[in-house]
This record gives C-alpha cells, structure tokens and sequence, in this order.
C-alpha cells in the first residue's frame, strides 16, 4: 500500500511539473529563433583573443572564438569544431557597430550561392 501510494503521488507530481510542458515550448522553430537573436551593448567589444587555427579536419569546419555577452560581461568563447554542411559556408560570430552602441550577431550558416550556380 505504501509503495502504491508513492507512486501515485509521484505520477501526480511528474504530471504538474513544468518539465513536463516545457518540451512544448522549445519546438525547433523556436529554438532555431532563439539563435539568431543578438545582443546589443553600449561597450565595445575587446581585442579578439589569438586562437591558432587547427590543421583541416575533412568533414568539419572551423568556427572560431567569439566574444560573448553574458552577466553584464564579455566572455571568450574559444573556436571549435563543427560537421560541414554540404552548399552552406559558416559566418562567424562578429560584432559590428550600430548608431547606438555595439551589436552581436551570432554565427550563422549561409547558402554557398557559388557552389549551385557557378
């Protein structure tokens, strides 16, 4: 009896947690939203940090280090590895300067026009 009673109580709680509704909200549409939102900020950015590119990895291309804004701060986000996408190059992270203050936008992948009509 105890032990149907604990599983009926967490049956109850599993069922009204939020993670249990949560997977609805991050379809990939909203996900893929999320990414391409960027941040903008009335300080620059610092010097870019030297990464030495890797040697090629078939496969695989690289996206370098970024500067990110998180806690009211940049942070270092070092390069990494990611699988090629076949027509696509990658554009990395940047920020570029707007009238008023300075604007991340995230890396991103871009149809290689060339490639299908050349």
């Amino acid at each position: 009896m105890m032990m149907r009673s604990l599983i009926t109580v967490l049956a109850a709680a599993a069922i009204s947690t939020p993670v249990v509704v949560a997977p609805a909200l991050f379809t990939p549409a909203a996900a893929q939203a999320s990414m391409n939102i960027g941040v903008t900020i009335g300080s620059p950015p610092p010097a870019p940090v030297y990464e030495a590119v890797p040697a090629p990895r078939p496969g695989y291309v690289w996206a370098p280090g970024y500067w990110r804004w998180d806690g009211g701060r940049h942070i270092w986000s070092p390069g990494y590895w990611m699988a090629e996408r076949r027509g696509y190059h990658w554009v990395p992270d940047r920020w570029a300067h707007v009238d008023h203050g300075w604007h991340h936008e995230r890396g991103h992948w871009d149809h290689d026009w060339d490639h299908h009509h050349g």
